[in-house]
């Protein structure tokens, strides 16, 4: 595209080019060709008035020199037999003999072909009133005087005209192509799975309209995928509950095969349900953050509490709530807080015994949200690993690691952390740091506190349901 708008320009100048420099070369050189002539007819007036005073060689030889060209012999005067008078010729004659009886029948300057040039025959009346005639010799060089350097800048003119026509052909090609480059390539880009290619909104009308419908199309494919992400792993986060439930009711069944496989078909479902999970995670960013957005961690888990406390009194688990008594607002999305709730408490009900007790506090401070999930369980022995395992490093039996995976991601994105201790109950403690304002990563909060660590029991803990 670039090189045929080039090419159309540059047909297009030389065109114009050719059109004005050619008629106007002619036109110069007809100038210089009436230039010449000029000249040649004011040298011919010249020796006008002695002619019609004398006929005399010698004077009318003289009246010849005293002119420029005479002077340089360019001049002859011829005058024609008068009685007994022969005819008489003053000056070097150029011009056939046929020229000048031509002249002396039309009684009007013309112009006839010499060696070399032309020669101009200006007639002039005598006193006998016969007619003489001035020769005057314009050589070819006078003729075409100055109209060769005319040419050269015409042509310099032209070879302007066409290069810089070209220029900036050129620079308005390279204006029309980056923009439809950049869009080839984003196009390209969002076809191999790049989500975040976009195109500047910028460039001729057209173009720019293109971009901004591109980018738009962009944003709705984007949005439509993680749309589509979400509620798969939303689904799939839902689906965890009741399978913690048909896993414990499964192993109530007793001994046998129905109970067999039944508890295998509850973790062959379990594992497919894991594996949805990571992969729409590992493709959708987290959803919590950014002003405005958010939920009542209160009410939330109020709600989830209500849901694992009827499945804690089945199991003889003493459960207690604290600090949900009023609002507690945090800046991540319900689904996601949710998400992490359901799989910290389906850890306690997967990895600890029947009959062991677990709590859930809400602690507030002024710039973060603490929500500590605690249990009576063995504890874990290695912390570290427990958190390397949620990021995809490492792995026990009977673990994904998936559940930390949710509270990490979940934690992380409000520039807060996760930390795993033991708790006042005797088993684990899970730390979940929701920063409010995002201002303190979570690697410098851990600097801060100097890794895990053993708490009191809180002040004002909430009542212990069985």
């Amino acid at each position: 595209m670039r090189w045929a708008l080039v090419k159309v320009c540059l047909a297009v100048t030389a065109m114009v080019v050719v059109a004005f420099a050619v008629p106007l070369g002619l036109v110069i050189k007809e100038m210089a060709a009436d230039r010449a002539y000029s000249n040649a007819e004011r040298q011919a007036a010249a020796i006008g008035p002695t002619l019609s005073i004398t006929t005399d060689r010698d004077q009318l030889a003289r009246a010849v020199a005293s002119t420029q060209a005479g002077a340089a012999g360019k001049m002859a005067v011829h005058i024609p037999a008068v009685g007994d008078d022969p005819e008489l010729e003053v000056g070097r004659r150029r011009a056939a003999q046929r020229d000048l009886d031509h002249t002396r029948e039309i009684a009007s300057p013309s112009i006839a072909d010499a060696p070399d040039g032309k020669a101009l025959l200006q007639p002039t009346a005598l006193g006998s009133g016969e007619i003489a005639i001035v020769e005057v010799f314009v050589p070819e060089g006078e003729l075409s005087n100055g109209v060769a350097t005319a040419w050269l800048v015409l042509a310099g003119v032209g070879v302007a005209l066409v290069i810089g026509s070209v220029a900036v052909a050129d620079r308005l090609g390279v204006r029309l192509i980056q923009p439809a480059k950049r869009l080839a390539g984003a196009a390209h880009d969002l076809g191999e799975g790049k989500l975040n290619a976009r195109v500047p909104e910028d460039g001729p009308t057209e173009l720019k309209q293109a971009a901004i419908a591109f980018n738009s199309m962009a944003d709705q494919v984007v949005q439509l995928l993680a749309n589509e992400r979400e509620l798969a792993a939303d689904l799939s986060h839902r689906l965890r509950t009741p399978l913690t439930v048909l896993r414990l009711n499964a192993a109530s069944l007793g001994d046998g095969p129905a109970a067999d496989q039944t508890r295998a078909a509850v973790e062959q479902l379990e594992s497919e349900v894991d594996t949805i999970i990571r992969t729409a995670r590992a493709a959708k960013p987290t959803m919590t953050g950014g002003p405005g957005a958010g939920c009542d961690a209160a009410e939330v888990i109020r709600e989830r509490m209500r849901f694992w406390s009827a499945l804690a009194e089945d199991e003889a688990r003493k459960v207690r709530v604290a600090g949900v008594d009023a609002p507690v607002h945090v800046p991540v999305a319900r689904p996601d807080l949710t998400a992490a709730l359901d799989a910290l408490l389906g850890n306690v009900f997967r990895h600890t015994p029947e009959g062991t007790g677990f709590a859930v506090d809400v602690h507030s401070a002024e710039d973060a949200v603490i929500v500590l999930v605690s249990d009576a369980g063995p504890g874990i022995h290695d912390p570290a690993s427990a958190l390397a395992r949620g990021n995809g490093r490492g792995g026990a039996v009977g673990s994904t690691g998936l559940g930390l995976d949710i509270v990490r991601q979940m934690a992380e994105a409000t520039g807060g952390d996760v930390t795993v201790g033991s708790s006042v109950l005797g088993g684990t403690e899970i730390r979940i740091w929701i920063q409010l304002d995002g201002r303190r990563t979570g690697a410098a909060r851990r600097g801060h506190r100097g890794g895990v660590r053993r708490r009191k029991r809180p002040a004002g803990s909430g009542p212990v349901r069985a």
